[in-house]
């Protein structure tokens, strides 16, 4: 495989940023191209065209595209595609849309969590939305949250738009974005475009591997599809690193670390070997990394301490399809620490965003990837 490592220094950067022009530029594209959950195709559509300009052979399944290099069991990556947004249940009437995908409501005895319900409710007050066409990306027109609530009788969210009365039930209605970038941060619904961005981009600096962009993932159903991929095409076992953002209270704690894995989620166990190649593969560049579980577990005994309930660790992609493979699939997951998250002011320190896509760049370039490994293996 080409040396990524060195094409990826040998690019331009931006002046603000220091992060390579070119991402920029793509990152820009793709998150002013819808991806509401439930209605991703027109967003894979966009997909297709930024990957296959770059060299990348790309099929699509149910819930899955897939983009491939002439190498395409060297490394295996995956990122969800899908965004929150808001679909129309019926006439001027409109709910979260990861709850209508997820199947979640008393209507078919799987209620949504009361306290996830709360913390949504008042998460966009006053917001610019816009409506598409869920296939081709079409747009229907703009509008604003004017309110939203809990109803009582459905158990589900429901939010009142100014201006979207013309609507039909099914259509799609993402939220107003642009990325905004400082001198710290990217700033804008960066999940999970940003890490979407960066598989993209991998292609452009010589990638040959397979990067898998799923669907739904926000409403529990990604693994579903990434998992029927491999029971038709993967081999006896197979290796995968997910990638995604990891929520921070604030922006200053997810500076404390510039990336983050895991030995596990609430679903499973991950690769202890790999997990430990990328925390010494960090080592041996200067990359601080954190382990969330780690970091949940040392929380949980406070709140333990003062007798208040646990928090959850998380449920990940990669620890559902692990759980659910039996075998099949396994792997671990490299995330970007990023503060507001689920929001549309979600801050990814460029620090972060930097080291991520330099690691994934290691990770590609088999030569690179062994010498470090030897060189870091008293670390």
């Amino acid at each position: 495989m080409a040396h990524i490592k060195d094409a990826l220094s040998a690019l331009v950067a931006d002046s603000k940023t220091g992060l390579p022009a070119t991402f920029i530029n793509l990152l820009s594209i793709l998150v002013r191209s819808p991806s509401v959950v439930g209605a991703e195709h027109s967003f894979f559509r966009v997909l297709q065209r930024e990957l296959e300009e770059r060299g990348a052979k790309v099929t699509w399944y149910e819930g899955l595209l897939v983009a491939q290099g002439s190498e395409p069991d060297s490394l295996m990556l995956s990122a969800h595609s899908d965004r929150h947004g808001l679909v129309c249940t019926g006439p001027n009437e409109f709910q979260y849309a990861a709850f209508v995908a997820g199947a979640r409501s008393d209507l078919l005895g799987n209620s949504v969590d009361e306290q996830l319900m709360r913390k949504v409710v008042d998460r966009f007050p006053n917001e610019q939305v816009y409506a598409y066409e869920p296939w081709s990306g079409a747009y229907r027109g703009k509008g604003k949250i004017k309110n939203a609530y809990i109803c009582e009788y459905r158990n589900n969210l429901i939010f009142e738009l100014e201006g979207m009365e013309h609507l039909v039930a099914g259509t799609p209605v993402a939220f107003k974005d642009n990325l905004k970038v400082t001198e710290q941060a990217l700033i804008g619904q960066m999940d999970n475009v940003l890490t979407v961005a960066v598989l993209v981009y991998m292609f452009e600096i010589g990638f040959q591997g397979t990067a898998f962009f799923t669907a739904q993932e926000e409403a529990g159903k990604s693994w579903r599809y990434l998992l029927e991929w491999f029971r038709r095409f993967g081999g006896s076992t197979n290796q995968l690193v997910v990638v995604d953002t990891s929520p921070y209270p604030d922006f200053a704690t997810a500076q404390k670390q510039e990336l983050v894995l895991r030995n596990k989620d609430a679903n499973a166990k991950f690769n202890n070997a790999l997990t430990q190649k990328l925390a010494k593969l960090c080592a041996a560049n200067d990359i601080s990394v954190q382990f969330k579980d780690e970091y949940v577990e040392a929380k949980n005994a406070e709140l333990a301490s003062r007798n208040e309930p646990p928090a959850s660790l998380g449920s990940t992609e990669m620890g559902r399809i692990i759980s659910a493979s039996k075998g099949l699939v396994d792997g671990t997951t490299l995330q970007i620490p990023t503060s507001g998250y689920h929001t549309l002011s979600e801050s990814a320190p460029l620090e972060s965003v930097s080291a991520f896509i330099y690691m994934l760049a290691l990770l590609a370039d088999q030569n690179i990837d062994e010498k470090l490994l030897k060189e870091s293996s008293n670390v």
